[in-house]
């Protein structure tokens, strides 16, 4: 039997928590239902699906292979509507949510340029630093920063943006400066609550040996902007995306710390639900916010990027 039918029918069953559910779906016998399912468990050797009288329902498994699946199946859909359609015009309504401070500082400006050059679509941007449900909330993609945590999404990565260590020159004079990633350990670190690694702070020395740091602090947010105010205020060290406060850099009121050592590139990426065909309006934007991003000197990926090939794998960005 096909393979690719068969990751349709079984994604249709678990999907369905049916055998009859799926086949009337795809309009065919329960019977040959069923004979894909089998054939796939006698091909993998591992039983992927738990039946009972009422329902089926996937094993632990199961559940990483429907995932894989979607994956898989969605990337093939793509690539035939892309092949058919590669001269469809971007055209309605094209929903996106983006972090709050990222979005202002440059999803804003490429959305004004991309509406100029694409007449017949029109653009709701909604600014939220929490990890919107795309499917539930009605987005057609999403800005995130951050490493991705595992879902079902399809995410292409757009940039990797520097990450830079600083505290106030209060601080500083208060507690000390830091010399090793291990010295954090005994400073008030001001943490971004919303991240995979959350406290696991990630460094590279000029050696490219690499060092993990878990912090903890007084204060944590979900925003970049509030982590800034109050490292401003003397609270803390802040670990952030440059762009949040390059002019604070700049101006003196913040101060790079730790500077001998490389904090792990943030990466920006563009994540889009596999459950639908990748609409012209949505390649269209993505590939426009990639090269947008590529052109922002602030954006300019880190030397992390450029020294991948040193970088121990399980360091590297996907």
């Amino acid at each position: 039997m096909d393979r690719f039918a068969g990751m349709a029918v079984f994604v249709k069953v678990v999907e369905g928590s049916s055998f009859a559910a799926a086949a009337r779906q795809l309009r065919m016998s329960p019977a040959m239902v069923s004979k894909h399912v089998q054939t796939i468990e006698e091909r993998l050797g591992v039983r992927l699906l738990n039946r009972t009288t009422r329902r089926v329902s996937p094993t632990d498994v199961g559940q990483s292979y429907y995932e894989r699946c979607l994956r898989i199946l969605s990337e093939l859909a793509e690539a035939e509507r892309a092949a058919a359609d590669s001269n469809t015009t971007p055209r309605g309504l094209l929903k996106i949510s983006a972090p709050f401070t990222f979005g202002i500082a440059h999803v804003a400006s490429a959305i004004a340029a991309y509406l100029a050059a694409h007449p017949d679509v029109s653009i709701a941007l909604s600014l939220d630093d929490r990890f919107v449900d795309l499917l539930d909330e009605g987005f057609d993609l999403a800005i995130r920063i951050g490493q991705l945590p595992d879902s079902s999404l399809i995410a292409r990565r757009l940039i990797g943006t520097q990450t830079v260590l600083c505290a106030s020159p209060t601080y500083l004079q208060q507690h000390g400066a830091p010399h090793t990633p291990q010295d954090l350990t005994r400073h008030n670190c001001l943490v971004y609550a919303s991240s995979a690694s959350r406290g696991e702070w990630r460094f590279l020395d000029r050696h490219g040996t690499a060092e993990t740091v878990q912090v903890s602090g007084r204060f944590t947010a979900d925003n970049g902007d509030a982590l800034r105010i109050l490292a401003l205020e003397g609270e803390g060290i802040v670990r952030v995306p440059i762009y949040i406060v390059d002019a604070d850099l700049a101006a003196g009121r913040l101060v790079r710390v730790l500077a001998d050592y490389e904090a792990a590139a943030t990466p920006v990426s563009a994540v889009y639900p596999h459950s639908r065909f990748l609409s012209a309006k949505v390649r269209s934007f993505v590939d426009f916010l990639a090269a947008h991003l590529q052109k922002q000197p602030a954006e300019q990926p880190s030397a992390l990027d450029a020294s991948a090939r040193r970088v121990p794998a399980e360091l590297r960005i996907a």
